[in-house]
């Protein structure tokens, strides 16, 4: 049984992780679906190094569980590693299924033939890390990870709100009474809570309105109305790109960010 734990399964990783690599440098892969891509897009560097470090690992791996057979220092180096391996994939895999709508089935695999490893290796050591993984899972499953999955899609009204904004409140019986059609998006919506960071807007609501290439953001309760009372079209020149419009409100809006103070007294838009 150790032979086939320290020794044969981490072959079979390197030759799994090996023959992905190539895959890649071929444009290919062992996983057709979209989870792969949508968890290399995650990374902060190409996909490929990511391989070449998980090669290593499982070179690693294998080295050390050939020495465990003879030593007992090896030994306790072989589960470092291994156990050192497994946590970084914890994270990995966990991170993948909270933000991705399609898990990696290659990092499924690795994590799997790990698991695997270390079950077959020492049952004991195995059950005693096995709650620290759950509680990993755990851990992650209570964060606001922004999805890796588009916020808008199509054409048409986005607000963003919150239910105990009472501007949004306004906005939202204002859209009923003059029967304008809206897609509501909840300000606890980690992509929501993304996208308003990346521009810098602290307060809801936030209207989008969304016409073939052209956003036009509109911020703040009174902007929002005056812009559909007006009658006002989103643009009407035709341009191939994105245009980005902000409305300046002055107030008539509550704050998002718990560093600031919010002019809503029935709750911070949170």
């Amino acid at each position: 049984m150790k032979f086939f734990a320290r020794i044969l399964m981490p072959s079979l990783l390197m030759i799994y992780i090996a023959a992905e690599s190539w895959m890649k440098l071929q444009h290919s892969s062992l996983c057709s679906a979209t989870g792969c891509k949508l968890a290399a897009s995650l990374l902060n560097f190409d996909a490929i190094y990511l391989d070449y470090l998980g090669f290593v690992a499982a070179m690693s791996i294998l080295i050390t569980g050939i020495l465990s057979l003879r030593s007992a220092i090896f030994e306790l180096l072989f589960y470092i590693v291994l156990y050192t391996a497994i946590a970084f994939e914890s994270v990995m895999i966990a991170y993948q299924f909270f933000a991705n709508p399609e898990i990696c089935l290659f990092c499924l695999g690795v994590y799997a033939m790990l698991l695997l490893t270390a079950l077959l290796s020492e049952r004991r050591y195995f059950m005693m890390a096995l709650p620290a993984i759950i509680a990993l899972f755990a851990a992650m499953s209570t964060l606001s990870i922004p999805k890796n999955d588009a916020l808008v899609k199509g054409d048409g009204i986005y607000l963003i709100h919150s239910p105990k904004c009472p501007h949004c409140r306004r906005v939202k019986e204002y859209f009923s009474k003059e029967h304008i059609r809206y897609r509501a998006i909840g300000i606890s919506d980690p992509n929501a809570r993304s996208m308003t960071s990346t521009l810098g807007i602290g307060e809801i609501p936030i209207a989008l309105v969304v016409k073939g290439e052209k956003i036009e953001i509109l911020r703040g309760e009174r902007a929002i109305m005056e812009r559909f009372e007006s009658g006002a079209e989103a643009a009407d020149e035709e341009a191939t790109q994105s245009v980005d419009i902000y409305a300046n409100p002055q107030e008539e809006g509550c704050s998002i960010s718990p560093l600031q103070s919010s002019s809503c007294s029935e709750g911070d838009g949170n």
